[in-house]
């Protein structure tokens, strides 16, 4: 499985449920980084995704997007190629 990493806030509903979506998918390991405890890292989020909310994720080096991205993603049998190990 590629390595995935989202970018998340400690307040965000949204962050919790894309983690729980994901594990949901037999993700065992996230890269989580707290833009609000670091905001060096916000900026870096923003630079490379061209947005500002939370999460903001990605499965090795494809930008998923947010939880809604994620969910509509999956809907459209996209998410499962993502996650197989052929991928990682």
């Amino acid at each position: 499985m590629p390595p995935i990493k989202m970018y998340t806030t400690g307040v965000c509903p949204y962050c919790v449920r894309a983690k729980q979506f994901l594990k949901s998918k037999g993700v065992t390991q996230i890269e989580e980084i707290r833009v609000d405890m670091h905001p060096d890292q916000r900026d870096h989020m923003m630079q490379i995704t061209g947005r500002r909310t939370v999460p903001q994720i990605f499965i090795g080096d494809t930008h998923v997007g947010g939880c809604d991205d994620l969910i509509a993603l999956d809907g459209r049998g996209g998410l499962a190629p993502l996650l197989s190990p052929a991928q990682g």
